[in-house]
């Protein structure tokens, strides 16, 4: 039996408890959480500090931590996305040390959950010695084009078969982004899931061309996919925000998770809402800075009460893999938005988004959700001297 206590403990399902006492078995389960004035100070391992359940990644690009630095800062996504697309010449030796590195890093950062998109089987082979579990989101994009739906599946198949189930590890097929996915291909992702308790994962609004192309078929992706030698010729935009593209064909009975929602507004979300129950954001704050240099508009989704998670994306668009870092640019640059919101968001939030609420997400009897242990004092101001060390 373990005992870890500390100034505060956030059990984030419940309010934070002063003075606070953790008591796991020695797998890590939780047996009590409670006061420490109920126990013997002699049986407690004590902290400075605030313990917190350990932070659920819900966006991140394993596959492409080889790329760090390679990608310049604030171009905008699409000169961002010709450069992912076009940057492939690394040797494979090199692209898996990153990506052990990416995950190692992930679990010194009190990671315990990732929701990870997958292109190639690259991470398959750390995710199924890892510590932190996984869900896979083998990833599909077709560029609009109607007749290669089929063939991209076929494609994909083999990167799906080849993907980690071990340790409660997860996988769907996932589309890229309502840009890049036909109804057809659309329509071969549902059918995939279709029976499954699954999380779809897709990009949204990251960038204004985005609803450009679907509102009036104007902005950069028209040139874009040119540059590509993709027509849009049979592309007939319509009129509406290319969210409502993405919900038309998506199932809202599965969980689905909207990544980045950097140009999302107000009647996005609502109409997200109204379209499902199991609707989830996910945010990647620094990804948004160092891609776009914008953030969403957090006040909207609060006001919405909209279910906000936290990611990291990639290497190739980040700086670290830490949700405690997107934590603290989120309180620099909107701080309305305040410690215990971003704990909800970094912790519960996230795991039930990847469908893993029940064993981790919150201090609660009979989870395993990791200890994370935060050298805040009592105002709970992030800044940067925060830092997290993972004691479970």
């Amino acid at each position: 039996m373990h005992k870890i206590a500390a100034d505060y403990v956030f059990p984030v399902s419940q309010p934070p408890i002063k003075d606070g006492v953790i008591v796991m078995d020695v797998e890590g389960k939780i047996l009590e959480v409670g006061h420490q004035k109920d126990h013997d100070p002699a049986s407690l391992d004590q902290h400075v500090g605030v313990l917190v359940p350990g932070f659920v990644n819900t966006h991140c690009h394993l596959e492409l931590s080889h790329m760090k630095g390679k990608v310049n800062t604030g171009t905008g996504l699409l000169p961002f996305l010709v450069d992912v697309v076009t940057y492939r010449d690394f040797p494979m030796e090199e692209i898996q040390e990153a990506i052990r590195q990416g995950d190692a890093e992930m679990k010194r950062e009190g990671i315990v959950a990732v929701g990870d998109i997958s292109n190639k089987a690259d991470t398959a082979e750390v995710k199924e010695k890892s510590r932190i579990r996984y869900y896979t989101f083998v990833e599909m994009f077709d560029f609009l084009q109607e007749e290669r739906a089929q063939a991209t599946y076929e494609q994909y198949q083999a990167v799906f078969e080849g993907q980690s189930r071990n340790n409660g590890n997860k996988i769907s097929y996932v589309p890229h982004a309502p840009y890049t996915v036909s109804k057809a291909l659309f329509e071969i992702i549902r059918s995939q899931n279709n029976g499954q308790q699954a999380t779809i994962s897709i990009h949204n609004q990251e960038t204004p061309h985005e609803d450009n192309l679907f509102l009036k078929k104007e902005g950069g992706f028209v040139g874009f996919f040119g540059g590509f030698g993709v027509t849009l010729d049979n592309f007939s935009p319509t009129g509406k925000t290319a969210i409502h593209y993405a919900m038309e064909n998506m199932d809202p009975n599965q969980r689905t998770l909207f990544v980045h929602n950097t140009m999302t507004g107000d009647e996005d979300i609502k109409a997200a809402h109204a379209w499902s129950d199991h609707v989830y954001w996910a945010t990647c704050a620094n990804a948004n800075l160092y891609i776009e240099n914008r953030l969403p508009n957090y006040k909207l989704f609060i006001d919405n009460n909209a279910r906000m998670t936290i990611g990291t994306d990639s290497l190739t668009s980040n700086w670290r893999l830490s949700v405690l870092d997107e934590m603290k640019t989120i309180a620099k640059y909107q701080s309305y938005v305040d410690f215990e919101t971003l704990l909800r968001w970094a912790t519960l939030n996230g795991a039930e988004a990847l469908g893993f609420e029940d064993e981790l997400g919150s201090f609660e009897v009979g989870k395993n959700p990791g200890v994370n242990l935060l050298n805040l004092n009592s105002d709970l101001k992030l800044g940067d001297k925060t830092r997290v060390e993972r004691l479970v």
